[in-house]
């Protein structure tokens, strides 16, 4: 089975959920620094999960680079991260809909973790479709940097009904943790 549809069409649900997300920012009204500044945090939270739906793609992009075949499974587990990534618009939208209220800044790291774990689903159905002396295997190895993603969206879960902002900085850990490039797989390519 070839790869090049899977990939293409999970480029193009990613770049509509991106665009989603864009058509729900607001223009402030009025022109001074005032009302630039009611939307500066509805920016803020589009710009972090601009920056979640980007990384997912980035490496969504290395990972099946690495990959030879796909099979069905592959197909249902791609499927399964693109739903959770799917609802990072509507998270997304109710946090800056209620002013960061506790139960959508939670509710928004249930979704980032869901898609961890679904990534890690694809990740390991991809992996038994290739075997486990393929490239892939050998670039993910123990995977240190998801398990560690994964604890600290565990962590902000709840930490956001005791203060946002603490939720939000591991949101950002992630996020940052995230942006210098894995280059894992591209290293297991090229040797």
């Amino acid at each position: 089975m070839s790869k090049s549809r899977l990939e293409a069409f999970s480029d193009g649900v990613i770049a509509i959920l991106i665009t989603i997300m864009v058509l729900e920012l607001q223009v402030p009204h009025g022109s001074n620094v005032e009302a630039l500044r009611a939307v500066v945090p509805t920016v803020l939270t589009y710009v972090l999960s601009f920056i979640f739906l980007g990384l997912y793609w980035n490496n969504h992009h290395h990972m099946l680079h690495a990959a030879d075949r796909i099979n069905g499974k592959v197909l249902w587990a791609n499927l399964h991260l693109l739903f959770w990534l799917s609802l990072v618009p509507f998270v997304t939208g109710w946090m800056n809909e209620s002013g960061l209220a506790p139960l959508p800044t939670s509710l928004y790291g249930v979704v980032l973790l869901l898609a961890g774990f679904a990534w890690l689903i694809l990740q390991a159905t991809l992996i038994r479709a290739q075997g486990p002396a393929s490239k892939l295997a050998a670039a993910v190895g123990t995977d240190r940097k998801g398990k560690v993603s994964a604890g600290l969206y565990a962590l902000a879960i709840p930490l956001a009904f005791v203060h946002q902002a603490i939720a939000i900085a591991l949101y950002v850990a992630v996020a940052l943790m995230w942006l210098i490039p894995d280059r894992r797989i591209e290293a297991t390519l090229s040797s």
